[in-house]
């Protein structure tokens, strides 16, 4: 299989990628490059239960090899911890411990793969209140981040959708000031969680001042670019294809070659596109297609119909 060789670009943009059993880490850096990318992010198992593979170290090797023949960065790609880790209620302590103890895992398995960023949803505090589940994420933290090296967890910004804690920069802070080794803990900034919780990016400078004001931008580890089915401030968290959504092209456009940002990945995380298939409908990734109308600047309002033409 002759793989495509992306050439250097101060632009640093992928999207998530599979993983699986039979290919491994080779077969997500393969996935990568097959949408024109130069980074990736990718889950090590399913995000909504605990089964996971032992990691085969001979495509791990492959994988990083493949890396450096096509310019991908290793220190720009990203691992997504499951959605079923919760560590902001200790309501039930063995569900509260059995979350700490996975995400040690999920951290030893980014350490196998050769991955320094992970990036962790804080949790939901179901009803204890924001002030306890962020002192229970910052506790749980704690244990899991035992010393002073290894992966680094990026918490990501939230929508704000129940009770989830981190829906502002100021409850990510106070996550943070309660950790001990705050070396090994960044941000992840996802597009349409800030916009859905409330911030404008209509006015992306303001927000990124802001953020630099009560977090930092040396903190500031990656960033998911996804559009909202949302208007801003409704707390949902829908995701929507590059500029078909409330935040826009030219909105995220701002975010995406910010001057500031030039050297943090940036990760769609956009829904899949329904095409008909023989009477089913079937739904295949726009990524390839996402990242070249974002190199290109311009906003191509066809893009969906051109993707269902394209996996016909």
């Amino acid at each position: 299989m002759m793989l495509l060789v992306i050439k250097m670009n101060e632009l640093i943009i992928g999207s998530h990628v599979s993983y699986t059993n039979a290919e491994g880490l080779a077969g997500s850096v393969k996935e990568a490059l097959g949408y024109e990318a130069n980074t990736f992010m990718f889950y090590t198992g399913a995000p909504q239960n605990t089964l996971r593979s032992a990691i085969d170290m001979e495509l791990t090797k492959e994988a990083h090899e493949l890396m450096k023949q096509n310019n991908i960065d290793i220190k720009n790609v990203i691992i997504h911890a499951p959605y079923i880790i919760n560590l902001a209620n200790n309501k039930d302590m063995d569900k509260y411990h059995f979350s700490i103890n996975f995400l040690k895992q999920e951290l030893k398995r980014s350490t196998m793969l050769g991955i320094d960023k992970v990036v962790l949803h804080p949790g939901s505090h179901v009803g204890l209140g924001a002030d306890e589940g962020i002192k229970n994420i910052s506790t749980a933290l704690n244990e899991v981040l035992d010393e002073e090296d290894g992966p680094i967890i990026c918490l990501e910004t939230m929508a704000g959708k129940g009770t989830e804690v981190g829906r502002t920069f100021e409850e990510l802070d106070e996550i943070i000031k309660g950790i001990n080794y705050q070396s090994r803990v960044m941000v992840c900034l996802d597009t349409c969680h800030i916009s859905d919780a409330g911030y404008d990016l209509e006015n992306f400078d303001k927000v990124l001042e802001e953020f630099d004001a009560v977090i930092g931008l040396n903190k500031l580890g990656c960033v998911h670019i996804n559009d909202s089915k949302n208007v801003c401030g409704t707390h949902k968290d829908r995701h929507e294809n590059i500029g078909f959504g409330e935040i826009g092209f030219d909105n995220l456009l701002k975010v995406i070659y910010h001057d500031k940002l030039k050297e943090v990945p940036k990760i769609l995380e956009t829904p899949y596109v329904s095409v008909k298939d023989g009477g089913k409908d079937r739904t295949y990734p726009p990524y390839k297609q996402e990242i070249a109308m974002i190199r290109a600047k311009k906003f191509d309002e066809n893009l969906l119909e051109d993707i269902r033409n394209y996996y016909k």
